[in-house]
């Protein structure tokens, strides 16, 4: 889909754009270990997009067939979903990459192991934050500017619901509407019936305890 490709765009730009900005900072010298660590960083930041649009492109029926939730609230039930992953993704990457930057830069002295580790740990921890925190709010940007997810979203806030926090805390992810607990409390136990069941918080009527028996 073309609004996920436009959203992948800005984060390989964003990650590129820190990559180079770290460089300018520190000023190291750009060789062609650091061009082909730059390629790289390409790479694994569309993978790394490609993974989370993945997932939402997986949940995207929660808002066209219930209705219940916007897309700004399916996309952040996705990125929690997909979040631990990336995250031991990310690490998983890093660990051969900082071993280079330990080992080869600092105890051999290799120069050029320095400048294309350097490139490659900047990259990799600038792809895993756009993934989530760049590509996913350009996509809700884009995607709420649709009539179908716009008017979702508008019956929604003339329903009364908040739209701005995150399904879960709406308790808009179940199937059907979320249960209603009945507590009784000390005062009113004594002026209700006390044959009516009690409702426990999880909604499940307990059974009745039994009553002991005297063996004849």
């Amino acid at each position: 889909e073309w609004r996920m490709a436009v959203a992948a765009v800005f984060a390989v730009v964003h990650d590129v754009l820190i990559s180079v900005g770290v460089y300018s900072i520190f000023q190291f010298e750009v060789s062609p270990g650091t061009v082909i660590a730059f390629l790289t960083i390409l790479g694994y930041s569309i993978y790394d997009t490609i993974v989370v649009d993945d997932k939402i492109k997986e949940n995207e029926g929660l808002v066209g067939q219930s209705g219940r939730m916007t897309y700004g609230q399916m996309t952040s039930l996705s990125m929690n979903q997909v979040l631990l992953r990336s995250i031991n993704t990310t690490v998983s990457s890093l660990l051969p990459v900082l071993s280079l930057l330990v080992v080869g830069a600092f105890i051999m002295g290799a120069v050029t192991l320095q400048e294309f580790s350097v490139a490659l740990t900047v990259g990799m921890l600038a792809g895993a934050y756009s993934s989530v925190f760049v590509a996913a709010p350009v996509l809700v940007a884009l995607k709420e500017r649709e009539s179908k997810y716009k008017a979702i979203r508008e019956r929604l806030q003339s329903q009364g619901v908040d739209v701005t926090r995150s399904a879960e805390r709406v308790g808009l992810t179940g199937a059907g509407s979320p249960a209603i607990a009945v507590t009784v409390t000390p005062s009113s136990a004594d002026s209700a019936d006390k044959s009516a069941p009690v409702v426990s918080p999880s909604g499940v009527i307990p059974p009745r305890p039994r009553k002991n028996q005297r063996k004849r």
